[in-house]
């Protein structure tokens, strides 16, 4: 569904200038480009078609991990990778990423199964010599029955525990990146489509980019010594706009599926898939089981994947044996991500995710970088490596820096609010300092100047008035749905957000000029989205 548009583009300001570097692709890789490139003192704009971390960022299983089952693969180094970047996450972002405990129980596995096993977690402890969460740990069958009542109990033989790390909100760790690139100098924007590349002779000097939100749908030409394609799962749809359309595909996409159900158990438990044996999820978030996930082969454009009732019903047979009191009929929504993965053969679990940076094009486009593949947990370091291959073309010597900067709600004192004169409950204040660390300041602080702004949004949590219109002054949020899924966790309560969308979005109208019509449409768009994530209950597609 489209909206009505604003009157006047927001690229006025990027127009004629000229970059070091145009990151196009907003989510959190992207992101992390952007913000890695500012802080070594590049000029930098970066370009997202929908908003920051709405595609596959959104659609992950919302972990931080090294991923166990790469050891199988013997991929150590991508293991490694992940297992150092999940340390530096907790370190520079605490207020977004947290330890989480992981259970992987044993049902009637042979002696070599469980060597096997506990070799593995040995290797992921040597692999991560330098974290600071708990070593891995054996239970016994009664320690894990205490432990998780809800867990199938016959053949039971004890599990092993271990820790890595989780996100709740990706969505906020992606946004923290750009709200910090911006806070060094980038420019960002969202809901802007880069429609080809700005040649002379042979050489690409820069990109044509629209504003999707503005009736004036004028292509802006903006000069950059270098282009990053860092757009994930729409890589070769853009690789096409900026070289030869004819190109080969570099990438292979794969769909992703999660369900929240009523929450089964305490910890995160890790079993095998009774279906194909693929290792599946079961994780307390915000009061759910979040379960998943499944790869397949996706063509489609990425931003219509959805569950289907084929994919559901897979998550349910892999998991219900190992949960007999999962209640299979109370599924709360689901969600689909589309994975961008560099393109190999074989089954969709098989191929690496190991990211790749090319520098150059089959064109000749010399000053085009191309990021391919890639985890999240990884991202500051894929970051990293892009960066350091922009800086090579330029003949910069830029260190990194990104591993020793902790993000914005990291940085200074979390609890230096004086919440006494804010007008809000402890338990509000307790939830802005969890949800935003120390930016959660400046809210409380909007909050204190006007009682409106003191007003409970929502009967499904704490959240505020105050953060629909810092949301829209301070985190380049434009629509309804930006608010309820990525710059709050509103949409994922048990109501999705259906509770509070009015209110919201007369906020919204208010703060950004949004004519009746408009509000409507954004109520409206939002609605679709929520059909979205209830559509496996209509129809196998």
């Amino acid at each position: 569904m489209s909206v009505s548009p604003i009157p006047t583009s927001r690229l006025a300001t990027v127009a004629g200038e000229r970059f070091d570097v145009v990151v196009i692709g907003g989510g959190i890789i992207g992101a992390g480009i952007a913000r890695d490139a500012a802080l070594r003192g590049l000029r930098v704009a970066l370009f997202e078609k929908a908003d920051f971390g709405s595609g596959t960022t959104a659609g992950s299983t919302r972990l931080i991990h090294g991923g166990l089952r790469y050891l199988e693969m013997l991929d150590f180094s991508l293991v490694r990778m992940d297992l150092r970047e999940r340390e530096t996450l907790l370190r520079i972002a605490p207020h977004l990423v947290k330890p989480l405990e992981f259970i992987m129980p044993f049902y009637g596995s042979s002696l070599f199964h469980r060597c096997k096993m506990k070799l593995g977690m040995a290797l992921y402890d040597l692999l991560s010599y330098d974290k600071t969460l708990p070593r891995h740990s054996f239970l016994a069958p009664a320690e894990l029955k205490e432990m998780e009542p809800n867990l199938c109990r016959q053949d039971i033989q004890g599990a092993m525990v271990y820790f890595d790390a989780q996100a709740n909100s990706p969505e906020r760790l992606c946004l923290e990146n750009i709200i910090d690139a911006r806070e060094h100098g980038a420019q960002t924007f969202n809901y802007t489509e880069v429609t080809g590349a700005v040649y002379a002779g042979e050489v690409m000097r820069g990109i044509r980019v629209r504003d999707l939100l503005s009736d004036d749908r004028t292509e802006v030409s903006v000069e950059s010594r270098v282009v990053v394609n860092a757009s994930g799962a729409w890589f070769d749809r853009v690789a096409g706009k900026l070289t030869d359309p004819g190109n080969v595909t570099q990438i292979r996409t794969t769909k992703g599926v999660h369900i929240a159900c009523p929450p089964v158990t305490n910890r995160a438990v890790v079993v095998f898939s009774r279906v194909d044996g693929r290792l599946m999820f079961i994780i307390p978030w915000l009061g759910y089981s979040w379960i998943g996930t499944t790869d397949t082969d996706f063509d489609g454009d990425p931003a219509t994947a959805q569950a289907t009732s084929e994919d559901v019903d897979y998550v349910l047979r892999s998991v219900t044996e190992y949960l007999p009191a999962l209640d299979t009929t109370q599924i709360y929504f689901s969600n689909a991500g589309v994975r961008a993965l560099v393109k190999e053969k074989g089954s969709e679990s098989s191929v690496s995710r190991r990211h790749r940076i090319a520098a150059g094009a089959p064109s000749g486009a010399g000053n085009l970088i191309s990021v391919l593949g890639g985890k999240i947990t990884g991202y500051r370091a894929i970051a990293e490596d892009a960066v350091d291959a922009v800086c090579a073309k330029l003949k910069l010597n830029a260190p990194c820096v990104t591993a020793t900067t902790p993000l914005p709600g990291a940085a200074g004192d979390v609890r230096s609010a004086n919440a006494s004169n804010a007008g809000l409950t402890n338990e509000t204040i307790a939830h802005l300092f969890e949800f935003y660390g120390s930016r959660a300041t400046e809210v409380i602080q909007l909050a204190a100047s006007g009682e409106h702004f003191r007003e409970t949004l929502s009967a499904f949590g704490p959240d505020v008035a105050a953060q629909v219109v810092f949301a829209a002054r301070t985190e380049q949020c434009v629509r309804l749905v930006d608010f309820l899924l990525r710059r709050t966790l509103l949409g994922f309560s048990q109501d999705q957000g259906q509770s509070v969308v009015a209110r919201a979005a007369t906020l919204l109208a208010e703060e950004l000029g949004w004519s009746r019509e408009r509000t409507s449409e954004e109520i409206n768009l939002y609605q679709e989205h929520i059909d979205a994530t209830q559509a496996f209950r209509y129809a196998a597609c």
